[in-house]
């Protein structure tokens, strides 16, 4: 086994946008006085579920991608894979905030959900295909 460092690089990047959204989040609720919860605010609901989104979705890909890696996985495919991981995860908040039924609400928030779930559909799929 070798140590995934192309996952390592873009786990550490993904950790990076997980703190801006956790400071987008927290800023929202200072300025709304939002302890808990969104408040009945719209936008701050929209901000605390892309933040959730991320941190229910990254984790597991990270995990799924670092095994290929790790297992000997193709650099190209991991590569690509962490690619899509991190546009789809930047992607994804951009479209929360599109107007509904927009271009941009389907290009991005569409976008970025498409991309995370290919990622880590095609990760899943690679990491059982090398086991079998």
């Amino acid at each position: 086994m070798i140590f995934p460092a192309t996952t390592a690089v873009f786990a550490g990047l993904l950790a990076l946008v997980y703190l801006g959204l956790s400071g987008w989040v927290m800023a929202s609720r200072v300025s709304g006085n939002v302890l808990f919860g969104d408040g009945g605010d719209e936008t701050m609901l929209k901000r605390v579920r892309s933040h959730a989104n991320f941190a229910e979705y990254v984790p597991l890909a990270l995990i799924v991608i670092g095994l290929l890696e790790a297992g000997g996985g193709g650099h190209t495919l991991v590569q690509a894979l962490l690619i899509a991981l991190l546009v789809g995860r930047i992607l994804h908040p951009i479209g929360m905030f599109a107007p509904p039924n927009s271009p941009r609400q389907f290009a991005c928030r569409g976008g970025g959900i498409l991309l995370t779930m290919a990622a880590l559909a095609i990760a899943a799929i690679a990491l059982l295909l090398r086991l079998a």
